[in-house]
């Protein structure tokens, strides 16, 4: 018998029995996104109560905020998910602003101690090496700084390929438990949403490399690339919108600058077909997000065409896009990241996309100033392409006067009056 079957053997315990070792006064890392160890949760949970003073760092997370109730465990959380969102504008969980290319960095240093980290990964292979399948991110790196790891192994976690495995023998303990895996649903785009789509469309060129996100407006455009060729994909993330472009063809990743043939990524999020479909296919490879998310590994892509949305962006370029007003509403991820990064690709587009208005057309996200409390995520020295469903304008190399000219250009119809009255640039009359 291999030894590392003989070590992963005798380190397999029940929920209960890995809690144990968890204390108060620690700091634990929990792997986030659609990866989030429930079985392992729901253990510590049962424990919370005995517990002080445990922080807990993660990115994004879905569902029941099962530690809510319970003085003694505060979310200190890169980027919000809805399941916290709550918690931390109340002061009784944290938020974390950071790029998402620099928390490696910061786990790294020796000045942020991981205790424990509570990890999912796919059952070993015949070599004793398990997959991060669909989180590598930050879960790597926090994983690789952590003074104990607990694995829940799970048979549902595909087998993801790329720099996303971790060798049984450097998991302290496993539990064995075959959850479902969070599904996030495809959201199918609202008319403003095609709008916008159809006007970001016309800035991807064919042979383009493309970040995106999720949800209305990135399937959206998606579905507008269906006449494009020879797309590839370098991001952070990805979801179920892609595979209409794979099954046709349009994604071959054939024109990259790097990992030609290959879409690169630090996690995905999407359906159990989306899953199944990345289940030890040569053709995805995760990474890091230290590396996906490096600004000078993006710019070596071709064409790198980065697409991200904001809450509202002012009429100098200042982008806010982790708050409404000072209630903090997600995090800063890797928007900066890619910005930069297809900034310095040669005939790069770093795009800033998003509905002119808010609120069922109540409010202009388009404004003279940022609402008060709001943060700047990405500065107007960044920003080039700006679009709504009204347009797309570039910012870059624009005055103050002229970048408020452009953008009330591509702001709704009924705010372009005050926008105008408002702002200390724009020309009060045309």
């Amino acid at each position: 018998m291999k030894k590392w079957i003989e070590y992963y053997q005798s380190r397999k315990i029940s929920p209960e029995e890995a809690m144990s070792f968890i204390k108060s006064n620690q700091r634990i890392f929990i792997s986030g996104n659609a990866s989030i160890p429930w079985t392992l949760i729901k253990a510590l949970q049962a424990k919370a109560n005995q517990l002080e003073n445990v922080e807990l760092n993660h990115l994004l997370t879905f569902g029941e905020d099962y530690f809510a109730k319970y003085e003694g465990i505060r979310h200190n959380a890169w980027f919000l998910g809805p399941s916290i969102r709550k918690s931390v504008n109340e002061k009784k969980s944290d938020y974390i602003p950071i790029f998402l290319s620099e928390i490696a960095k910061l786990v790294r240093s020796g000045n942020w101690p991981i205790d424990a980290a509570l990890i999912h990964v796919s059952p070993p292979d015949r070599y004793g090496y398990m997959s991060y399948g669909i989180e590598t991110s930050i879960t790597k790196p926090c994983t690789e700084m952590a003074k104990l790891v607990i694995a829940q192994v799970n048979k549902k976690m595909p087998r993801a390929l790329g720099d996303c495995f971790i060798h049984a023998t450097q998991i302290d303990y496993f539990v064995e438990a075959d959850d479902d895996l969070y599904e996030l649903k495809n959201s199918e785009p609202v008319e403003v949403e095609k709008e916008i789509a159809k006007n970001v469309a016309k800035l991807v060129d064919n042979e383009a490399t493309l970040q995106l996100g999720i949800g209305g407006i990135p399937n959206a455009v998606l579905k507008e690339l269906e006449n494009h060729f020879d797309l590839g994909i370098h991001t952070e993330m990805f979801s179920d919108g892609i595979l209409p472009l794979l099954e046709g063809g349009v994604i071959t990743n054939q024109k990259k600058g790097i990992h030609r043939g290959k879409i690169i990524s630090g996690f995905c999020m999407g359906s159990r077909e989306l899953y199944d479909y990345i289940d030890n296919n040569p053709l995805f490879e995760f990474h890091p997000s230290h590396y996906t998310n490096d600004p000078f590994l993006i710019a070596q892509n071709y064409k790198m065409t980065a697409i991200n949305s904001a809450i509202e962006i002012d009429l100098t370029g200042q982008v806010c896009a982790d708050s409404i007003g000072d209630f903090i509403y997600s995090g800063i991820g890797g928007q900066v990241d890619f910005i930069r990064g297809a900034a310095r690709c040669p005939n790069g587009k770093p795009i800033i996309a998003l509905p002119s208005t808010a609120k069922n057309g109540t409010i202009s996200r388009i404004v003279p100033f940022l609402t008060k409390g709001a943060g700047v995520v990405t500065s107007r020295g960044d920003v080039h392409w700006v679009v709504t469903e009204y347009g797309a304008v570039n910012l870059y190399g624009k005055n103050l006067r002229e970048r408020a000219e452009l953008l009330i250009s591509i702001a709704h119809p009924d705010f372009r009056s005050w926008l105008r009255k408002e702002s200390k640039w724009a020309e009060k009359s045309l």
